[in-house]
């Protein structure tokens, strides 16, 4: 058995370097490297079960002979999931699913169990819970998977024989970070674990044709817990964002080498577990009170879904100091950006302001779109002057005062038509070239000024 040595991985890259250093020289991160010991890997390869020889490999195809079909996808029974995915699962994919705890990580693991359409069994490895606590979360699911093999284990090494037995079509492993391996003689969870355990059960499922998905913690920082390599390892990266305060959740894929990484699913937690939600837009609207100042509605795309949500702002008078700015929902940034566009190219003080800003539901608005309905409402909080029940607003806002125009106006302005919002300000090249539908009237918008002016304008 070989002697076991120390090296020093770095937490962002895994690169692996023979001493301490301040700085990774692969990937720059600073105070990064620690201490693991590794292990002679040649006394437990051939235990483990879940590694491929050199023998078994494959002999080259002519790109030409290789059928595109050859791997039909597997629906998870979830549609929003099936969305994001791009159909469903790939045999012989690897999905990690990453997010904050709480968020319902194990909840929608546990619902792919119960849900996916396969013949073959569908083996659920928790080394977080015991068996009793996944069957009191299963009891609470409306379709009670009865035939889902649960095994409570920790040990890479100890999968390979109910793997092979069972020969399942999809392997959950709940969680990453809780597997350790025999070749590597660290601490579960660290870099070189979810390195090694995360490859050897990889490369299984490719071996067995099976979909693998991979349950991952995220850090304080909102990053993926363990080495960034982690996430080159896998086929699909998906991240599991909402508020705990709230019954919304969001799934968004990162990466996606089977379809568009575009695609967004809505989910609803309840006491039945998590619920995919067909009409976001009714949801998210469904509280709002119509007529008070600093409210404004933006139509939003995620990928080919729109969705409507309500941007709320207050601008209060500053009690002592430099005013505040808190947001939520809306990047400080993009916030400080409208701020100054508002005092320098329209009328309107909110420099030396407090001003908060909240997008209504817990929904994060990333988009360059959701500018101008931003600049509307924050002009509306501070002239004390609310926009109309049946206005929308999109565009994105430069620097200059110009209203620009965003992807796909068509979609985002038929959802708003069918929600009601019959009037939505728009930039006026798109107000020009544009078809409205019926029952919608376009108000053009050329700089950000033109429409606090409309503000005023109305009664």
């Amino acid at each position: 058995m070989a002697r076991p040595r120390s090296v020093y991985a770095c937490t962002e890259c895994g690169g692996q370097q023979p001493r301490w250093l301040g700085r990774c020289p692969e990937c720059g991160a600073w105070n990064t490297l620690v201490e693991e010991a590794v292990g002679g890997a040649g006394g437990s390869a051939g235990v483990s079960g879940l590694h491929v020889s050199s023998a078994e490999a494959g002999k080259p195809l002519r790109l030409g002979e290789i059928q595109a079909d050859g791997a039909p996808r597997m629906e998870t029974g979830i549609p929003e999931l099936d969305r994001v995915l791009g159909g469903g699962l790939v045999p012989g994919s690897v999905v990690l699913l990453a997010g904050e705890p709480g968020v319902g990580k194990s909840t929608l693991a546990l619902q792919i169990a119960a849900s996916a359409r396969s013949d073959a069994p569908i083996l659920y490895v928790t080394g977080e819970e015991s068996a009793e606590q996944v069957r009191m979360r299963a009891d609470r699911l409306p379709g009670f998977p009865a035939d889902l093999l649960v095994l409570p284990e920790t040990q890479v090494e100890a999968l390979a024989a109910p793997w092979r037995e069972h020969d399942p079509a999809v392997v959950i492993v709940d969680s990453i970070q809780t597997l350790r391996s025999e070749r590597v003689e660290s601490a579960p969870g660290s870099v070189a674990q979810v390195r090694e355990s995360a490859a050897l059960l990889a490369a299984a499922a490719k071996r067995h044709g099976a979909a693998l998905v991979l349950v991952g913690h995220v850090t304080k920082e909102g990053a993926i817990a363990g080495p960034r390599v982690l996430e080159h390892m896998v086929d699909v990266v998906l991240g599991f964002e909402g508020d705990r305060q709230h019954p919304f959740r969001l799934l968004r894929a990162s990466k996606n080498r089977f379809g568009s990484t575009q695609e967004v699913g809505v989910f609803s937690m309840g006491s039945a577990g998590l619920e995919g939600v067909e009409n976001p837009s009714e949801l998210f609207l469904a509280e709002r009170r119509g007529g008070a100042p600093g409210s404004c509605i933006v139509p939003l795309l995620e990928g080919t879904r729109p969705m409507l949500v309500e941007i709320q702002a207050l601008v209060a008078p500053a009690g002592y100091g430099t005013a505040r700015r808190t947001c939520l929902g809306v990047d400080d940034a993009r916030l400080a950006l409208m701020l100054a566009v508002l005092d320098r190219r329209t009328d309107v003080d909110v420099l030396s302001r407090d001003v908060y800003v909240n997008v209504a539901g817990g929904v994060r608005s990333g988009e360059p779109g959701a500018d101008l309905g931003l600049a509307l409402a924050l002009a509306s909080s501070r002239l004390d002057k609310p926009l109309p029940t049946d206005v929308a607003a999109c565009g994105e806002v430069g620097l200059g005062g110009e209203v620009r125009r965003v992807g796909r106006i068509d979609l985002r302005v038929r959802e708003a038509v069918r929600l009601g919002f019959h009037r939505v300000l728009l930039p006026e090249r798109v107000v020009a070239e544009a078809r409205p539908p019926a029952g919608a009237e376009l108000i053009s918008v050329g700089e950000v000024a033109d429409a606090v002016r409309w503000l005023r304008a109305q009664a």
